[in-house]
């Protein structure tokens, strides 16, 4: 039989207390006047974005599965599906306690997968030319790989991430988010862009059967985190400007985002063409650069999850949350404990909703914050009230699964199953 942890004792008598939170001073500020109605919902918005972008995304794979064959595209895809399927898993992971929503996932691997395919192809064409020009000794392979690839398509799959701040602004909370819909935009070009150079080898007079397999182990195996990398440093500054500022900020971090973007990729194609020994080189430049991401992510990890831990604290003297509640919530060791101790009552769905919810709370109000004070009938004014608004839905809503915890718990203890 589960014994209740300490925090659910507290949440119980905060429940039954009615606690309700007070109005600190800074929710005082003025709310502005009406805003403009859209011409339409934004949920009718993102349907038709995302409808475009998965045809064009399907137009650009049928192209490709003609120009190299049906039966040579099948192959192809089967192989690009196995480190897209890692890079997806990882960022997944990576997501895990506040995950996006599937939609909007869906919409940056689209916009990877086939506008930004699209648009590196056409603008590759135009660019090529004018980088060569300045050194015609100058092997026009190197430009293209070191110049020419990370300026364009780094471009290409940051416009996807600006769009998505755009079109998921309240729910674009950070670095972390940024990280992640930079990674399936970048996922999603890697996927349609390694069909392409596998097509390209098989189709290959010289020994297409180990050209294939010599090039899959490169990119598919050694390498599947490339374009995640590279983009994702974009979309690390572009989520840290959106916590901490407006739409301004967010545009000039997305420009600055390119300069390590594009450097990062640069530099990882141009050892390629550095020495002979590609094994050396990988391990002494690519293999770091991974091993920086990954440290990257962990310390990110480490201060989303400090962030959630004052926000939340935030609520305590209030009631919405109890003391124990809240490293519970916000820190990993918590959180795991917190899932077993649901699971041993079949409510681990449950417990992982109210973690969600949490974060989520955790994050909007960091944003109240951040916009609370701007001027009355500004912008910021305005997203701090929405925000307000959001705040007091997962307010409840946290609230609501709580109860469905401590019921089901209660439940449980009352109603133990009969072992045979």
């Amino acid at each position: 039989m589960a014994t209740a942890p300490a925090w659910a004792a507290a949440g119980a008598a905060a429940v039954r207390g009615g606690a309700v939170m007070p109005a600190p001073r800074y929710w005082a500020r003025p709310v502005p006047g009406p805003v403009r109605r859209r011409l339409l919902p934004g949920k009718v918005i993102n349907i038709i974005l995302l409808c475009v972008l998965g045809l064009v995304t399907i137009a650009t794979l049928t192209v490709f599965a003609l120009s190299i064959g049906a039966n040579v595209f099948l192959i192809c895809g089967a192989l690009a599906l196995i480190p897209l399927g890692i890079c997806v898993a990882t960022l997944v992971w990576i997501d895990r306690w506040e995950p996006e929503p599937k939609a909007a996932l869906l919409a940056a691997f689209c916009w990877g997968a086939g506008m930004a395919v699209v648009t590196a192809l056409v603008v590759g064409g135009w660019v090529h030319p004018l980088l060569a020009v300045g050194d015609a000794a100058v092997d026009p392979d190197v430009v293209a790989a070191v110049a020419q690839a990370p300026l364009v398509e780094e471009l290409s799959k940051g416009a996807g991430v600006l769009l998505l701040f755009f079109l998921r602004r309240r729910s674009f909370d950070g670095p972390i988010d940024g990280v992640v819909y930079a990674g399936m935009v970048a996922a999603g070009f890697a996927f349609t862009e390694n069909i392409l150079y596998f097509g390209q080898t098989i189709t290959a007079d010289d020994g297409p059967a180990g050209g294939l397999i010599a090039i899959f182990v490169v990119r598919g195996l050694m390498s599947p985190f490339a374009h995640v990398m590279f983009t994702g440093a974009l979309g690390l500054c572009v989520g840290y400007a959106a916590r901490h500022g407006g739409t301004g900020l967010v545009v000039a971090a997305c420009a600055v985002g390119l300069v390590p973007a594009m450097f990062l990729h640069g530099l990882w194609n141009s050892t390629s063409f550095i020495g002979t020994n590609f094994y050396a080189v990988y391990i002494l430049v690519q293999v770091p650069i991974f091993v920086g991401f990954l440290l990257g992510i962990v310390f990110l990890r480490r201060a989303e999850a400090r962030l959630t831990r004052r926000r939340l604290a935030d609520y305590v003297p209030s009631g919405w949350f109890s003391q124990p509640e809240v490293p519970m919530l916000a820190t990993a060791g918590g959180r795991r404990r917190a899932l077993a101790w649901a699971r041993t009552f079949g409510a681990g769905k449950t417990m992982a909703e109210f973690i969600r919810l949490a974060t989520r709370l955790a994050f909007t109000r960091q944003r109240m914050l951040v916009d609370a004070h701007r001027a009355p009938g500004s912008a910021g004014a305005g997203r701090f009230a929405a925000a307000a608004a959001q705040e007091m839905v997962l307010l409840h809503q946290a609230t609501a699964v709580r109860s469905e915890l401590l019921g089901r718990h209660s439940a449980a203890t009352r109603h133990p199953p009969i072992c045979t």
